[in-house]
């Protein structure tokens, strides 16, 4: 009977150089070669014999699989070392604005690869996974941000503040709510959960291949990073470029630089904020001069929601927007209105009405969600509590936008705020916008302005029906049609389906165009219908709208109009050179938008000419 030896365990060509196995690089296709009983390879030792009775690795588990299919194994390594080199590359390159992603953006030698093949290949084994695993996480959090970054330039013109958006993507939901549903809020904040772990997740499975893969191979491994590295330098140096981009890059150092560097100046800026607090012309102003010059007189404060230069200046939307102001113009003008018109500029651009709303009413500039929580929780006089100050007006706010509790109304200086459930409306949502303007409009009118034996009023009033997404958009009916909003079900249903419109941009600007055009419809229609001599309105965007509809244009100019049938109001801001008639003249004069409070309250006091 023959006698027939173990299978001799050869040393593990899978092993990394100090020895532990790695099951992450494919065995080899060479066939196992039966040696003499009792045979030993030259110079290895007793302890690399298998125990007679250790499994072979041929009979089961990922090695026997491995060593059944040496071909697909092999195939499969290649493969998933191949997307780990891939996926790490995209992170290093991937810009974080989606105009800045084409093909020369991942056609570039990023030194931070080499600089991490470096430090991988000079660790032991342990060190190294750990190293690969921590590093690995942080690219992809790196990723994480970068989509975030994209999201906020697409939405605001900006990156992602790591210091003060995080309440804003309690707002992205709430919008996710509003447009899509309850249903669709969760699944969409499922998936982006889900999708986060999983870019974490391997991104670090990434890093571990490929500091493996390194190990395995330290010679060539090391020697390729060096002549990689030299190239690197010599194109640096000279400037070596492709289509248009560089080829060898440090922009991902340069981001993460960018990044610490604005978490730097955003903690800091709180300190420079509250100083800002304490400077006010006005705070020791005697009530009864402040705003003399518009005693007796009804003044709506009216933001009209995304109302931007863009509206006006662009080609494509410009004449049907300009035809609508000079519609509304005429109408005024027929009615006994004059109107004076000029550029506003915002501290913010597609989204962040209320930090905009707060700079125009504070005299600050409101750009994040810290001013505006400092602010709001401050004894800063605004515009509007000014107006309270005086006692000589009622001040409410008309606020359809607002559909929980708000408790910066009280701090705004408003004695009385209507929401969402106080318009009396009970007509369909028109996407995120809770109440039709010429609704809106038509409240105020019914429950404040058009009450008798009633003191001054001072409104706030947003106009809501321009807010992102612009789809679908209410029309102007016959006044004494709205009741209580319910005829708004059809229009509703006739509207467009925003997940149609926000296919093409350019649906999207047609949309938007006819949603401004709506707002100013309805605004200049309530004026002439419930005007009087004592009606004074001041009316302006709050931002541009998102880069889709803006181009991608950095002007963050919005239009502000004054309205009134006595000309004596008029004739006291004579000296800001402001254009006769609804629409700003493209040289008119633009100030930044925390001007406003003390220039309307100097025009306005008892010294003003």
């Amino acid at each position: 009977m023959s006698h027939l030896t173990p299978p001799r365990q050869l040393p593990d060509a899978d092993a990394d150089a100090d020895g532990s196995p790695d099951p992450d690089v494919p065995a080899t296709d060479e066939p196992e070669k039966d040696s003499a009983p009792g045979a030993r390879e030259p110079g290895a030792h007793v302890a690399d014999e298998p125990d007679a009775q250790a499994p072979s690795p041929a009979r089961g588990g990922w090695f026997g699989w491995r060593r059944r299919f040496p071909r697909t194994a092999r195939g499969v390594w290649i493969g998933t070392t191949v997307l780990a080199a891939v996926l790490v590359f995209a992170v290093l390159l991937v810009p974080n604005r989606l105009d800045q992603i084409t093909v020369q953006s991942f056609l570039r030698l990023p030194v931070e690869g080499l600089f991490l093949a470096a430090v991988l290949l000079a660790l032991p084994s342990r060190a190294r996974r750990i190293t690969a695993a921590v590093l690995g996480v942080f690219l992809g959090m790196s990723a994480i941000l970068k989509c975030l970054d994209m999201g906020f330039r697409q939405t605001l013109a900006r990156p992602f503040d790591l210091v003060f958006d995080w309440v804003l993507l309690g707002d992205a939901a709430d919008f996710l709510k509003d447009s899509l549903g309850r249903t669709g809020e969760m699944l969409a904040v499922i998936g982006v959960i889900a999708l986060a772990v999983a870019v974490l997740v391997l991104s670090a499975l990434a890093m571990v291949r490929l500091g493996n893969v390194l190990a395995r191979h330290r010679r060539m491994a090391a020697r390729t990073t060096l002549v990689l590295g030299v190239v690197w330098v010599i194109c640096f140096t000279v400037g070596v470029q492709s289509g248009g981009v560089t080829v060898a890059t440090k922009g991902y150092a340069q981001y993460l630089s960018n990044r610490v560097q604005y978490v730097r100046d955003g903690l800091g800026d709180a300190e420079v904020f509250k100083k800002q607090l304490t400077v006010d012309a006005y705070a020791k102003t005697p009530s009864d001069h402040l705003l003399a010059g518009l005693r007796g007189k009804d003044v709506m404060l009216t933001f009209v929601e995304s109302y931007g230069r863009v509206a006006i200046d662009d080609p494509k939307m410009g004449p049907e927007v300009k035809a609508t102001l000079e519609a509304g113009d005429a109408r005024l003008k027929a009615a006994g209105f004059s109107a004076r018109s000029g550029w506003l500029r915002s501290p913010v651009t597609g989204a962040g009405s209320w930090l905009a709303h707060s700079t125009f009413l504070s005299g600050l500039w409101v750009k994040n969600q810290q001013r505006y929580r400092t602010l709001t929780t401050s004894d800063r006089a605004t515009l509007t509590s000014y107006f309270q100050k005086t006692g000589a007006w009622r001040t409410v706010g008309i606020v359809p936008g607002v559909r929980k509790a708000w408790p910066e109304g009280k701090y705004f200086g408003l004695d009385h705020i209507y929401d969402s459930e106080h318009l009396g409306y009970h007509g369909p949502y028109f996407s995120w916008s809770p109440v039709p303007d010429q609704f809106s409009l038509e409240a105020f009118q019914r429950l404040e302005h058009g009450r008798k034996n009633r003191d001054p009023i001072m409104a706030e009033i947003i106009l809501a029906s321009s807010h992102n997404p612009w789809s679908p958009i209410p029309r102007v009916i016959d006044w004494d049609d709205l009741g209580d909003g319910s005829v708004f079900d059809g229009i509703e249903k006739e509207g467009t389906d925003p997940t149609q419109v926000w296919k093409k941009p350019e649906r999207v600007r047609t949309e938007y165009r006819r949603a401004i055009e709506y707002s100013i419809q309805s605004l200049t229609e309530w004026v002439e219908r419930y005007g009087t001599d004592d009606t004074v309105l001041v009316f302006l965007g709050d931002h541009q709208p998102v880069p889709t509809v803006t181009g991608g244009s950095t002007s963050r100019d919005v239009p502000i109009t004054i309205v009134a049938r006595d000309p004596k109001v008029l004739d006291r801001i004579e000296g800001w050179n402001w254009t006769p008639g609804l629409k700003p003249a493209d040289d008119a004069p633009t100030w930044g938008m925390d001007r406003f409070r003390d220039r309307f309250l100097t025009a306005y006091g008892p010294k003003a000419r």
